[in-house]
């Protein structure tokens, strides 16, 4: 028998093994986190079309500052092994905010990132909101009360395909300059 793990194991794109409540740094592949969100819709999916959360992320990426755009591009990425909960859900699902960190804390470790997420990636996260709303949501039936003004970015949704393509190039174009 093998090493013991906390919870049970997921079977990731690319076949590895991966324990969402026990995970390892090692065991963390790109191919992976850019899979998933290519297939992950924000907002539990009621977009008026499909935008995914590689998407999103390659936008973040491009409106942080240089040093931070890879923590842009995979502030996210815990989302491919615990699916994206909308904000508004988060905090009644117990555990959930602890299995998040335990992923995030993995993915830093796996691509050499500084701990915490910096607040410079969480404002221009929370700011993307606004653009969003206006561009690929209905009309709102009340204010989200945002908490930061829009960046001002025009948002063409992608295919899976397309995103996970991009996703991939701006995480190979980080890692060469």
């Amino acid at each position: 028998m093998g090493e013991q793990r906390r919870g049970d194991w997921m079977q990731t794109a690319t076949g590895l093994a991966f324990w969402p409540m026990d995970p390892r740094p090692s065991e963390v592949k790109i191919e992976d986190i850019a899979h998933a969100l290519s297939n992950l819709c924000r907002y539990a999916g009621h977009c008026r079309e499909f935008y995914s959360v590689a998407q999103h992320s390659v936008l973040v990426s491009r409106n942080v500052p240089k040093e931070f755009r890879l923590w842009g591009l995979l502030h996210d990425a815990s989302e491919a092994y615990l699916v994206d909960v909308p904000r508004p859900v988060k905090p009644f699902i117990g555990g959930y905010k602890e299995a998040e960190e335990s992923v995030e804390r993995a993915v830093a470790e796996a691509f050499g990132l500084t701990w915490p997420i910096p607040v410079e990636v969480k404002r221009v996260d929370s700011a993307i909101l606004a653009d969003e709303a206006a561009q690929i949501m209905a009309s709102p039936p009340r204010d989200w009360c945002l908490p930061e003004p829009r960046l001002g970015i025009s948002i063409d949704p992608w295919s899976p395909q397309t995103a996970k393509r991009k996703f991939l190039k701006a995480f190979h174009d980080l890692n060469l300059s």
